[in-house]
């Protein structure tokens, strides 16, 4: 980790510690039985390759368990997109007895069992940032089909006047994650209307950058240079990849992208990518937090789930739920979203490259 993600990672953890005033109250500490099993919560993230888990995700999350129980303890453990890893961690996490566990699954479907057999011991899942197949307690994520429309709006209006003959190429996300369909639906939805055709059109496994890279080359030598006016990406980092593959072949066409991660920001700015797309992880990582305390204290947590969800495979139903919403960040508005929530500092983004950028952009 280099010093500026620990300088985030701190900055965000120090700004979650400092919000006490939360929707359930401040928990006493003395409140859950004397024991290490109800004074622990297992938190499983799924990959390592997307800053955002181990930059934001992670931190907020341990910061907010502490703030509402001083002595609850987190075991954490990163799959880094193993399922097999997971349900190891995940098993082990049972089988010490831990009766809450925060799951951000690497393959949803896989989670069934796992989730299955937890719940015959007692074992509460809270479902994070992706609905796992199973008896869930709780999930709590975005609504990721309208981050999809959003994606498709922001992509053609980057098209502007060219949108309605353009010819787009779409790189989605991993098939395992079950946000990547409805990232996908949501963009279809838009696109097939707005746009004159999808061209070429990948899922790529484990969001990987890299196979990014690969298939946006594939897709020029097979399209040629001119044969395509826009690309979607599903997140930023797979966003990267094609970008580098588009500036090695010479090609400027707008790019999207989501998660408003620090390098996504900058390629904005440097008018290399056209958008992305901010979720605020804070909520939803504090909720997640506050849940997983108020199942481990066996208290009610109705407030915080306002909405009710059935799994993909329609098998579990009335799953409660809270969905948060997203916004498109552009060069015109990471002053007024990002830099104002204190995701990243002006001075994060704004290094000496992009300080000319960051000026015409009014981010100070």
């Amino acid at each position: 980790m280099n010093a500026m993600t620990r300088r985030v990672v701190i900055g965000t953890a120090a700004v979650s510690m400092a919000v006490s005033l939360t929707a359930c109250g401040k928990a006493g500490d003395g409140d859950a039985a004397a024991g290490g099993d109800s004074k622990t919560i297992g938190l499983l993230l799924p990959e390592n390759k997307t800053t955002r888990y181990e930059t934001f995700d992670r931190p907020i999350i341990e910061a907010k368990i502490k703030e509402l129980c001083s002595d609850c303890e987190v075991k954490y453990n990163n799959a880094a997109q193993d399922t097999e890893t997971q349900k190891k961690q995940f098993d082990a996490l049972v089988t010490q007895g831990v009766k809450v566990i925060i799951l951000d699954a690497v393959d949803y479907k896989a989670t069934k069992s796992w989730v299955q057999q937890a719940e015959k011991k007692g074992v509460k899942v809270v479902a994070y940032d992706r609905l796992a197949e199973g008896p869930i307690a709780a999930y709590v994520s975005y609504d990721n089909e309208k981050i999809g429309r959003l994606q498709g709006e922001g992509l053609v209006k980057a098209l502007g006047d060219k949108a309605k003959d353009a010819n787009v190429v779409m790189i989605n996300g991993s098939p395992t994650d079950p946000n990547a369909p409805l990232f996908k639906k949501g963009a279809h939805s838009v696109l097939d209307k707005q746009v004159g055709k999808i061209v070429y059109e990948q899922d790529i496994p484990d969001w990987s950058p890299d196979e990014a890279n690969k298939k946006m080359g594939a897709a020029i030598d097979s399209l040629g240079k001119d044969g395509f006016q826009g690309v979607y990406s599903a997140n930023d980092g797979m966003a990267g990849g094609i970008i580098t593959a588009l500036n090695k072949q010479g090609v400027k066409v707008p790019v999207g992208g989501q998660d408003a991660e620090l390098a996504g920001l900058q390629r904005i700015l440097k008018g290399e990518q056209s958008f992305t797309i901010y979720k605020q992880i804070k909520p939803e990582a504090e909720t997640t937090a506050e849940i997983a305390v108020a199942l481990l204290k066996g208290e009610k947590f109705d407030h915080l789930t306002p909405t009710k969800v059935t799994s993909l495979t329609g098998e579990f139903t009335n799953i409660p739920a809270k969905l948060y919403d997203a916004q498109i960040v552009t060069k015109d508005n990471i002053a007024d979203t990002v830099v104002m929530d204190k995701v990243y500092k002006a001075a994060d983004i704004c290094t000496a490259e992009y300080k000319a950028a960051c000026e015409a952009a009014g981010i100070k």
